[in-house]
């Protein structure tokens, strides 16, 4: 965990979160794209709700590995769930991940342990 300062010098502890998930191959290219230019107020939703520090990584062969910093990420989760804008990305989304149908991407994400961190 990583302290940080509030703006009022108050220390946040930010939990580092890690996650896999499994685009489909023959979506990669499509899936790249529409990262490309997220939609603004979805960007603004995950700011909102704690989701700091946050990237993707794609492999050749559909590997999605997903990092962010937040205080508290069931909370944050929580906080996505609850925006109407992060329903309709995940099932925009939904099509291009290999998962257990009806299973929504955000849903999916099972944080990795951390067995090692250099600060």
């Amino acid at each position: 965990m990583r302290v940080l300062l509030d703006p009022t010098g108050t220390n946040m502890a930010q939990q580092r979160i890690c996650f896999i998930l499994q685009v489909k191959a023959e979506r990669l290219e499509e899936y790249k794209r529409r990262h490309v230019s997220v939609w603004r107020e979805m960007l603004q939703a995950l700011r909102e709700t704690g989701w700091n520090n946050y990237s993707l990584f794609l492999r050749e062969d559909g590997v999605l590995v997903g990092y962010l910093e937040t205080e508290n990420f069931e909370k944050a989760l929580r906080g996505m769930a609850e925006r109407e804008v992060n329903e309709r990305w995940q099932r925009e989304m939904a099509e291009f991940f290999v998962q257990p149908a009806g299973l929504l991407p955000d849903r999916a994400m099972q944080p990795l342990e951390e067995v090692f961190h250099l600060d």
